[in-house]
């Protein structure tokens, strides 16, 4: 058992300090997929269609925690079903919905990479906490750290489906022309999608209450945080008209 938590401990303070590192290199700079996407870079990188690419890169933070999990032969714990409904549930539906519906612009092959490798790595850790480190007390559903988790979680899982369905209808499939998202979350902040998911993680790690899904939902806010900005910066200079009182990620803040 010291092995298996060692092995955690270790991964996931790596995962936090890669996090650290990619908030510092979007402080100025933003991450080269989507709108990011440079010109030179296109013509430079292989592009995958944006259906494909996600689907692709997704697909290990499913497959690889349920993988963990099938392995186990005690697999009926209360760890086994935190990381299956809601890690895996969020990535079941960012791998064959959101994949499939999306309109998104071509990502280069070598983001498709990276995110492949960071996936599987970050699946197997949070897969691996919960069915080999993990031990919760039978009543652990009553504990206010899972009930008020699970509730950021689902609050912030239903702000990230509705920020996309928002993002998707923009435009019509054919169409590569930004315009401004209204409604939901974007009514107070540019990253809506980006700040959905920043609570979905922080949720699940106050459920788990666990090292690697701190290290984790830590990950997504250096990861994603600068990106909500960027893409704050960016309808400000494209659009004269856009509303003054919207932040970029935090309403009323930031």
């Amino acid at each position: 058992m010291q092995c298996t938590q060692n092995l955690d401990f270790y991964m996931s303070i790596l995962l936090f300090i890669v996090g650290l590192l990619f908030l510092l290199r979007q402080l100025t700079e933003p991450a080269g997929y989507g709108k990011h996407v440079q010109r030179k870079a296109k013509q430079m990188s292989i592009l995958i269609p944006a259906k494909y690419g996600w689907f692709i890169q997704e697909l290990p933070s499913f497959l690889v925690p349920l993988m963990v999990i099938l392995y186990n032969q005690d697999w009926d714990t209360m760890g086994c079903k935190m990381v299956f409904f809601m890690f895996c549930g969020h990535y079941f539906q960012r791998t064959f919905i959101y994949s499939s519906l999306t309109r998104g612009r071509p990502t280069p092959l070598h983001i498709v990479v990276l995110a492949v490798v960071f996936c599987s790595y970050n699946g197997f850790l949070q897969g691996h906490c919960m069915v080999y480190v993990a031990v919760y007390p039978q009543d652990w559903y009553m504990d206010i750290r899972f009930t008020s988790g699970a509730i950021i979680f689902c609050f912030g899982m239903g702000i990230n489906i509705h920020s996309d369905y928002i993002l998707r209808k923009l435009r019509k499939p054919s169409e590569v022309t930004y315009r401004i998202p209204q409604g939901g979350m974007f009514n107070y902040v540019s990253g809506a999608n980006f700040l959905g998911e920043i609570v979905e993680w922080f949720g699940y790690a106050v459920a788990t209450w666990s090292l690697p899904a701190f290290a984790f939902a830590l990950f997504t806010l250096c990861f994603i945080g600068p990106r909500a900005y960027h893409h704050h910066r960016f309808y400000l200079q494209e659009f004269k008209d856009y509303p003054k009182e919207r932040r970029a990620l935090i309403p009323f803040i930031f």
